[in-house]
């Protein structure tokens, strides 16, 4: 889309902060006005509009996607994505080992173990591991804490939860980065440790990855980072 507008700015108004292009307040493919619940995300919504050149780019707009997918989606969807991201929790990554090659199997102990620890300390529930192929089925203490905690999220913490437990496959993960005891960095390194070993390998430091994985690489670092900050202006 061309880019229509010159003046960008945040208004207050009933429920939050509106973004507004030339004193118009954006609105939401559902024809809701974008509101944040804070000043301090509203500015930076506004910042990535206020960045935009001749074109409009979507996905140079992260915050923006996040807040529209909030507005739009959880709203009214909540409970069906509720019950779709409670299912992790027995197909959660972290759960799933190799036993093949061992220093594989050791990487995995190493970058997953920590967070099945704050799990447990948490929420005082062991989960299950595995190297078979056979789903595991994890306590019921377990689903019953978790859902209570994802209960208690607001739309907003919930669209990162959502977001974050689909980019990493698990909602341990998810978990640790809503509650803010992981970085952005820490979930990308845990969520891909066996593409990271397998591009040693392949020595891709050196060589580089495939264009179409790069890109991808890049865009989930680029949504990781985004949560992070999306998270952290909710608390301002």
């Amino acid at each position: 889309m061309k880019k229509f507008y010159k003046l960008v700015s945040s208004a207050k108004i009933s429920g939050g902060f509106a973004i507004h292009l030339d004193g118009k307040p954006v609105r939401t493919p559902a024809r809701e006005i974008l509101t944040a619940p804070t000043r301090a995300l509203a500015d930076d919504v506004a910042k990535e509009w206020a960045a935009q050149r001749e074109t409009i780019l979507p996905d140079t707009m992260p915050l923006t996607q996040i807040l529209t997918t909030a507005q739009d989606h959880v709203t009214t969807g909540r409970a069906g994505m509720t019950e779709k991201i409670l299912a992790y929790l027995d197909t959660d990554l972290l759960c799933y080992r190799t036993a093949f090659p061992p220093i594989l199997a050791q990487r995995q102990a190493e970058g997953w173990d920590q967070w099945l620890i704050w799990f447990q300390g948490k929420y005082g529930q062991t989960l299950a591991t595995t190297t078979d192929l056979k789903a595991l089925k994890q306590p019921e203490e377990a689903h019953n804490h978790v859902a209570a905690t994802i209960e208690a999220m607001t739309d907003f913490e919930f669209t990162i939860l959502q977001m974050v437990t689909v980019l990493t496959g698990s909602l341990v993960l998810g978990l640790v980065f809503v509650a803010g005891d992981a970085t952005a960095a820490q979930l990308y390194e845990a969520a891909h440790i066996d593409e990271i070993y397998k591009a040693e390998i392949y020595n891709e430091a050196e060589h580089g990855a495939a264009p179409l994985q790069e890109k991808k690489q890049d865009a989930i670092k680029r949504d990781l980072e985004a949560a992070r900050v999306f998270l952290d202006l909710l608390a301002e």
